[in-house]
């Protein structure tokens, strides 16, 4: 029988090599390669075509939540796991929105780990209890209000890269090299995406940013 083979992306390298002894521990499970940061996981996969991800959310240049969308474009055949210290509902909601077929606490990882693997590669979802918990309380709940989520999820897919690129520092003429774009480009998508939003200033799209999860400005 083939092997698992699994793609690590995560911005702290003890928890990579924690996760490459402890699933290369099993004898069905191969990994195949790991990245520090979202767009080197997405650039990665493409070449590699693992058959599952296990991804971190809280990653630099691109967190894990872009980065699963834009797998699940290029590498369908490739199903994410998210691996996360972040169990709020709106993390939750948008990780399982982008495609991701697994989501795990790293609090309560270890074993569970390999046995989220074996299970996704299987053709099931796979939740930490709580995940579950939380959304099948979601499943029932109204929600009557636009919330952040939906907010985020009225921005494209570029405007929520250059919106995280934008909240780390980088300015338009770097993000313009990162996505070949110009920084005539990279500003109108700027303007667009706060316009979206209803925010007029930088100091307030960043605490939007790190309240909702699009960055975690730490790395």
């Amino acid at each position: 029988m083939m092997p698992i083979k699994v793609f690590l992306a995560d911005d702290h390298a003890v928890v990579r090599d924690g996760l490459h002894a402890l699933l290369e521990a099993e004898s069905d499970i191969m990994v195949v390669g790991t990245a520090p940061d979202g767009r080197q996981a997405v650039h990665q996969v493409e070449t590699l075509c693992p058959d599952i991800v296990v991804m971190d959310i809280a990653m630099p240049r691109l967190n894990g939540i872009e980065a699963t969308g834009q797998i699940n474009e290029t590498c369908p055949a490739t199903k994410v796991i998210i691996l996360s210290m972040h169990s709020s509902r709106e993390h939750v909601s948008r990780a399982l929105r982008a495609g991701a077929k697994g989501y795990l606490l790293k609090e309560s990882a270890g074993k569970e780990v390999a046995r989220a693997v074996r299970t996704v590669h299987g053709g099931s979802r796979y939740l930490s209890r709580r995940i579950a918990d939380m959304v099948i309380d979601d499943y029932v709940e109204q929600h009557q209000t636009e919330t952040p989520l939906e907010l985020l999820q009225q921005l494209s897919s570029r405007e929520r890269e250059i919106f995280q690129l934008v909240v780390e520092g980088e300015s338009s003429s770097e993000i313009a090299k990162v996505l070949y774009l110009s920084p005539k480009t990279v500003q109108t998508y700027r303007s667009r995406l706060m316009q979206k939003l209803g925010i007029k200033n930088l100091p307030d799209l960043v605490k939007f940013a790190v309240r909702h999860g699009v960055t975690t400005l730490d790395a």
